[in-house]
């Protein structure tokens, strides 16, 4: 196939990052450029400063340019934050002729999508899931069956519209512009989730600094998500707060100290920081690190339970919960997060990339990644849409010729 440069950029509280991919087949991606930034005018996904934020992301597109040798002109970017809402809408369309074609389809995807929504909201996502053609459910695709009726159910994700054009305006400072907006935790699940748990019944968690984000799956389709305004960056407050730390120092001490299953620490541990009003480290216990750490991330499962119920599908869920996004690194995390849930957790990160692949080794970069096989996909969707749109056209026009000659 013809190669194809791809960019994305993930806006998160703690870092932004910018990927300059090539496409190398339909299931493969080749890393030629990354920008990776501390996030700066950013707070649980939404900009408060646009100017820092800008600055940011510009500093970071430049990084990623320079180690690819491209220079971008567009690219899709995340979004997350408690703005974020959903709703699912049906619709239905009749058939006039009979047989399904690509109008009809287009008609009962655009009639699913006329949801009434308030003037300060903006739709960011339409998933259509299965279409009913006369009763009959679960068809992926109805193009060319026959049928009376058009049925088809969409999961409608839509965000704030002032904080989505701040977030647009940050990008096109830098004369790049948005290609389109991707839930983070859908870009996520694009990186590390697999078919058969897709299929199955999975929830796909990505906990970063500022948000934990939702998404659940079930025969391939999305059927619910969110974004709770809490993240790694609560934990890190925490710890600053109990043991008086600068924030820096916290993330530090959260990162190479910390754990969130205090019974796996020994008594006699302890790690070595300098606290605020004193010129000299302080011995600090291990333990009572990890049993503060241990409250917030409870907390936070609590929070994820409690949305799943809200969801109405918790019954669902076989394939457990994947758990992926900077906090995921947590040593503990995943046996807390099974125990408070009650189902199977994993930790993921991306894989099976080519490249500049080393610094994206991490499960906080699955949403980044994810990004990329969110665009690459849809890329090749609407290649082939054009081609099947194209081939339909002409097919149309042999259909009326031969029957201008056998009326």
């Amino acid at each position: 196939m013809e190669k194809i440069h791809l960019a994305t950029i993930d806006v998160g509280t703690s870092k932004i990052c910018t990927l300059i991919a090539q496409v190398e087949s339909e299931s493969a991606i080749k890393i030629l450029g990354v920008g990776i930034e501390p996030s700066q005018g950013i707070r649980k996904g939404m900009v408060y400063d646009i100017q820092s934020a800008a600055t940011a992301i510009s500093k970071s597109i430049r990084k990623a340019e320079r180690t690819s040798g491209f220079q971008i002109s567009d690219a899709i970017i995340s979004v997350a934050g408690s703005h974020i809402g959903a709703i699912n809408n049906k619709a239905t369309v009749s058939i006039m002729g009979g047989e399904i074609s690509n109008y009809e389809i287009q008609r009962v995807n655009d009639a699913v999508r006329a949801v009434p929504i308030p003037s300060n909201r903006t739709i960011l996502h339409a998933l259509q899931r299965s279409y009913v053609v006369d009763g009959v459910e679960g068809i992926r695709n109805p193009l060319g069956m026959f049928g009376r009726r058009l049925d088809v159910e969409a999961h409608i994700i839509t965000g704030a519209t002032a904080t989505v054009e701040n977030l647009k305006q940050c990008v096109l400072t830098n004369e790049i512009e948005v290609d389109s907006m991707v839930l983070n935790s859908l870009a996520a699940g694009e990186a590390v989730l697999s078919d058969i748990e897709k299929q199955s019944g999975v929830l796909i968690c990505d906990l970063g600094a500022g948000t934990t984000d939702l998404a659940i799956y079930f025969n391939n389709d999305v059927w619910h998500t969110n974004s709770l305004p809490i993240g790694g960056a609560h934990i890190t407050s925490d710890i600053s707060q109990i043991f008086h730390l600068p924030a820096s120092h916290s993330e530090e001490v959260k990162r190479i100290h910390g754990s969130a299953l205090p019974e796996m620490i020994d008594e006699e541990e302890f790690f070595y920081a300098r606290s605020f009003g004193r010129d000299e480290s302080a011995k600090y216990s291990r333990k009572e690190l990890a049993s503060v750490i241990a409250v917030r991330v409870e907390e936070i499962f609590q929070l994820v339970r409690q949305e799943i119920k809200r969801s109405g599908i918790d019954h669902i869920l076989p394939a457990g919960m994947v758990l992926t996004g900077g906090c995921a690194e947590l040593p503990g995390i995943d046996r807390v997060a099974s125990r408070v849930l009650g189902f199977p957790v994993r930790i993921a990160k991306p894989e099976n990339l080519t490249g500049m692949i080393d610094q994206l080794d991490s499960p906080a970069f699955s949403a980044s990644v994810g990004l990329l096989y969110w665009r690459m996909k849809t890329e090749i969707i609407v290649d082939s849409q054009m081609k099947k749109a194209d081939s339909g056209e002409a097919f149309a026009k042999l259909k009326r010729f031969f029957r201008m000659l056998f009326p």
